[in-house]
């Protein structure tokens, strides 16, 4: 009666080892940059965001028909400074307005400068950013995998 035995040799577990090492070998480069992606997607979301609550802020104010209104409430109450009159900044949320309108800038630092209010990452670096400008509703974004 011969008995055999079942299992892999010691030479099997090395190749299988060794292919396993080399498939994370190149897939670990992939994932390297998702903090970096993650980032630029967070500020494309805030710019959406921000120009979603400019739209809504806007329509709001000319749904009142006064050109001269300072201020503008939301649905939730919320009241939001305008820019008045029939220029471009007739009913754009203000620089103080606009982080009103936010409501939260949780995760993102803020500063101001005249009538320009940027946002960073918290733990990110001052390249990757948003930038609002109150005179016209201005939104641009410097978000890339590159710079975030």
């Amino acid at each position: 009666m011969s008995k055999h035995q079942r299992g892999f040799t010691l030479i099997e577990l090395i190749v299988v080892i060794v292919i396993l090492g080399i498939l994370a070998a190149t897939a670990l480069p992939r994932f390297v940059n998702l903090q970096a992606d993650a980032k630029a997607a967070s500020m494309q979301g805030l710019a959406g965001g921000l120009r979603g609550a400019v739209e809504l802020v806007r329509a709001r104010w000319l749904v009142t028909g006064n050109t001269a209104a300072a201020t503008v409430t939301t649905a939730d109450g919320t009241v939001v400074a305008v820019g008045t009159g029939s220029g471009a900044s007739g009913g754009v949320p203000t620089v103080v307005g606009i982080l009103n309108a936010l409501g939260s800038t949780a995760g993102y630092a803020t500063a101001t400068a005249g009538n320009v209010v940027t946002f960073t990452p918290t733990a990110g670096p001052a390249g990757c950013s948003v930038t609002y400008t109150d005179t016209n509703g201005a939104i641009v974004v410097n978000a890339t995998a590159a710079v975030c």
